[in-house]
């Protein structure tokens, strides 16, 4: 069977640069991550809000190697990079005073990953 690859631009480029940064900060974190997204479409993570909420504590800092969804409700703050998110999780975790980055900008703030927990 042929191996499905994707072919989003900015998917390619993202795990090109998680790669390189787990090589240059020997940071196994961001190596883990890349191999997520590798996966195809189909089977990449989607995460609900319900799930960050019940696997993290106040003021953690998560990945998501995928999409967060709205379902359910964040009852403290933490701080959630992730490839996407929908418009209704980005809309309650500005309400539950959590914040949203991008996993590049999640990189550029923490390059050795350190205290950060991936959700799948």
């Amino acid at each position: 069977m042929r191996e499905t690859k994707t072919t989003n631009p900015q998917l390619i480029e993202l795990i090109n640069m998680l790669r390189k940064q787990s090589r240059e900060q020997d940071a196994p974190i961001w190596a883990d991550v890349a191999d997520y997204l590798a996966h195809s479409r189909s089977q990449r993570v989607a995460v609900n809000l319900s799930t960050i909420n019940r696997n993290t504590d106040k003021a953690a800092v998560v990945v998501v190697p995928g999409k967060i969804l709205a379902s359910g409700a964040l009852d403290h703050t933490v701080t959630v990079a992730s490839f996407e998110a929908s418009v209704q999780a980005k809309a309650k975790l500005e309400a539950a005073k959590s914040k949203y980055l991008t996993i590049q900008e999640l990189m550029a703030k923490n390059p050795k990953g350190s205290n950060v927990k991936i959700i799948r």
